[in-house]
């Protein structure tokens, strides 16, 4: 087979991603700098780093830790340089990659307010609503969005508001579930609205890593409680992946996000359900380099099956063979 012939292009409902690999929200995308950086990359399209109506600073430093042999751990406290710098830069950029606005208001309220700043935007491709920040310090003395990813009570009211506001393609970046029933719930909620796509997952809450030699912990926030990401959760994203895609409708698709560090990774994702995935983690130590790498490790594992698109296998996970 003639690898060029490999496509992996990819389309969340009508927005079309030439990859189907972009950046997480928070890795390496908050930053004139690293914005202009990702421009340039290989990725199929761009995510900002999750927003609020002002900037924020975030929480002391250090917030984020990388451990090899496991993965991260970060306590960042949403460090943003507010909605307008982000709708500014992109409005003053020419580009065909899509882009993913990530808002994360602290309130329903400063949600409301967000969405519709991005309403009037023309260069915003979609908008990814984060419901799982774990690392807000005080987040449930100073606002009501906590655990509204895990109510779907609570969440359907919010989206019933959301939609008589917001007119442009919607996702929604879902915590990690570990329930089946959790899931289906959720599932159910979602089906009644006009939503483009699901994130799968955000960082698994309440981790903790420690520093065996200096008998401490390794970030500031917190009490050394933090998210966490990389390697070690791809089993929870898989696997919220996959109930999501067979509980969602089809309509609805599902950006993979969590573990992935390989070409491999990636194909389990598309295996699972995922139409795209996004890299956090890995991307954080490796750099933009990872595009080219990721694609390039993916696409020889397609060619060695037989596959000219993701579309020849995503979502065909089978039961055990043995």
């Amino acid at each position: 087979m003639d690898t060029k012939k490999i496509d992996i292009s990819t389309s969340i409902k009508k927005i079309k991603l030439s990859s189907c690999i972009m950046n997480a929200s928070g890795a390496l995308c908050s930053t004139e700098q690293e914005l202009n950086k990702l421009l340039k990359s290989s990725s199929g399209a761009i995510i900002t780093k999750s927003c609020t109506s002002s900037p924020r600073k975030g929480n002391m430093n250090p917030r984020y830790f990388f451990c090899k042999k496991y993965g991260s751990i970060n306590s960042m406290g949403l460090p943003n340089l507010g909605i307008d710098f982000y709708l500014d830069f992109f409005e003053k950029k020419k580009t065909k990659k899509p882009i993913f606005l990530s808002i994360s208001g602290l309130s329903k309220e400063e949600n409301f307010f967000l969405l519709r700043k991005a309403n009037l935007s023309s260069k915003i491709s979609a908008v990814e609503l984060n419901l799982s920040c774990p690392n807000i310090l005080g987040k449930d003395k100073k606002n009501n969005m906590i655990n509204i990813g895990y109510d779907s009570y609570k969440l359907s009211y919010f989206l019933k508001e959301v939609f008589k506001l917001y007119e442009k393609p919607l996702g929604l970046k879902l915590p990690p579930y570990f329930n089946e029933i959790h899931i289906k719930n959720i599932a159910f909620t979602l089906n009644k609205y006009p939503i483009y796509f699901v994130t799968c997952i955000n960082s698994i809450p309440n981790g903790i890593f420690i520093n065996s030699t200096n008998e401490s912990v390794v970030i500031s926030p917190k009490k050394g409680f933090g998210g966490i990401g990389g390697k070690m959760i791809k089993p929870f994203a898989l696997a919220n992946i996959r109930l999501f895609y067979l509980y969602l409708r089809k309509e609805i698709s599902i950006i993979g996000c969590g573990g992935i560090t390989n070409g491999k990774d990636i194909f389990d994702h598309v295996l699972c359900g995922a139409s795209a995935v996004q890299v956090g983690t890995q991307f954080i130590e490796e750099g933009l380099t990872i595009f080219d790498r990721l694609e390039k490790e993916f696409i020889s594992i397609l060619d060695k099956k037989n596959y000219l698109s993701i579309n020849n296998f995503k979502g065909n996970l089978k039961k055990n063979l043995i």
